[in-house]
């Protein structure tokens, strides 16, 4: 692959995880809404409600990085910050089932 390919994949890479980071930092948000709503889930809902926010503030962050990698000119710093903003993003993931996981337990 030449050079202008990697740029256009790594800047579409940055792009998605800019869109879908601040689209999880939503859902987070509704989720713990949903917490207070629900009577049901009542044990669940302070663990569940300190999960979401560490996993809102790691889609947050990864949101953050990935649009400073698509606003950066240093190829090097680029290639550093995506790579901290798709493990981020990642693990925002993981916590999400992890916590999907745990409500789905408690209605059961």
């Amino acid at each position: 692959m030449t050079d202008e390919r990697f740029k256009a994949r790594d800047e579409n890479l940055a792009a998605h995880i800019f869109t879908v980071s601040a689209a999880m930092v939503g859902v987070c948000l509704t989720v713990i809404g949903l917490f207070r709503v629900s009577d049901r889930l009542r044990d669940v809902s302070n663990v569940g409600e300190a999960m979401l926010a560490v996993d809102a503030t790691a889609f947050l962050t990864a949101c953050f990085l990935s649009y400073t990698v698509l606003r950066s000119r240093k190829r090097q710093s680029q290639y550093r910050i995506e790579r901290v903003a798709d493990t981020l993003f990642l693990a925002g993931l993981a916590l999400m089932a992890i916590i999907g996981a745990l409500v789905a337990y408690e209605l059961v």
